[in-house]
């Protein structure tokens, strides 16, 4: 049976998310498929063209907004959702991070921000910088969210917590005072705490804002 690009791309998603970025190679792809590696040739000439085609299969599922929402509104939920796609795989944002994609689905998500910005009276170079910014923020968050993911499931954070704060408040008073927040704290509240906070700068420049 013949391969299908298609095949190739949601063959190597899920082979992602078994063995990681690093252990994602053309030729165990090639394996994972039951064809030679040059075969794959045909349809990506390199790995890079791969992961780009896998960056915007990541996007397939991402639901807009609706476009009632304020300009502001809109644009925290489609980042939330953004994050979302990128974290349903392991290494998701690495995959995503460093592409320079011009893709449907790309264009179909960025179309629609820039459109939002405009419409609020963002000039294009605002909204272009605005939609890059709350990108970068996105991705190297996640990056870090999803690199740390297995380290923290073995680290007793409460406890540590509690060590930082009775052991070294003399040393590091600040850290000791808000250790315990740290331990109790949430991404994903994290992430809306950013997201709030760049959205809150977007609103001083933007003549809607």
């Amino acid at each position: 049976m013949k391969v299908q690009r298609r095949d190739v791309i949601d063959t190597a998603l899920a082979l992602l998310d078994e063995v990681g970025l690093e252990g994602l190679t053309m030729r165990r792809l090639a394996q994972a498929l039951g064809i030679q590696a040059p075969s794959l040739y045909w349809h990506f000439p390199n790995k890079q063209a791969l992961l780009d085609a896998m960056a915007d299969a990541m996007l397939d599922g991402v639901a807009l907004p609706d476009d009632a929402l304020p300009w502001d509104a809109w644009l925290r939920a489609a980042l939330i959702e953004f994050r979302r796609a990128l974290k349903a795989r392991r290494d998701g944002a690495r995959v995503f991070a460093g592409t320079f994609l011009v893709t449907e689905n790309v264009l179909r998500i960025g179309d629609r921000a820039v459109g939002r910005l405009l419409a609020a009276g963002a000039d294009e170079r605002t909204a272009v910088r605005a939609l890059f910014t709350l990108q970068y923020f996105a991705l190297g968050f996640t990056i870090e969210e999803q690199a740390a993911a297995p380290a923290s499931e073995s680290v007793d954070l409460s406890a540590l917590a509690q060590r930082i704060t009775q052991d070294q408040t003399a040393r590091y008073p600040y850290g000791a005072a808000v250790a315990t927040v740290l331990a109790s704290d949430d991404d994903g509240e994290r992430f809306r705490f950013g997201l709030d906070r760049l959205i809150d700068g977007l609103r001083a420049v933007i003549p809607a804002g």
